[in-house]
């Protein structure tokens, strides 16, 4: 099983979602963040003049999905399809438990 963690600096959510839904994947976490990467967030009207200001750390989404190990490459297209920047991170996922049942394993994903 593999847990990817999709980092997107833009809202594509959505598209991402709705892509997802042709593969029978398990469910999606999805959470808002603040971070920065090489390219700095843009700047914004600090009080009423014309003062700008340049936050040092900006929006983020990020999308947790747990998959098998063969639905792994289509996910990844499927999330290079639907967005436009950011980054997917594959981690290995060594154990699964349900807390209502106790199963373990790919069943429960």
């Amino acid at each position: 099983m593999k847990l990817i963690q999709i980092i997107l600096a833009k809202n594509e959510v959505m598209q991402i979602s709705e892509a997802l839904k042709k593969i029978p994947v398990g469910g999606i976490t999805v959470s808002k963040k603040r971070g920065r990467g090489k390219n700095p967030p843009p700047e914004i009207h600090a009080s009423k003049g014309a003062e700008l200001f340049r936050p040092q750390f900006g929006d983020k989404y990020v999308i947790e999905i747990v998959v098998s190990d063969h639905q792994e490459a289509k996910v990844i297209e499927y999330v290079r399809q639907s967005s436009s920047e950011g980054k997917i991170f594959i981690s290995p996922v060594t154990r699964v438990v349900d807390i209502r049942s106790g199963k373990e394993g790919e069943e429960v994903i």
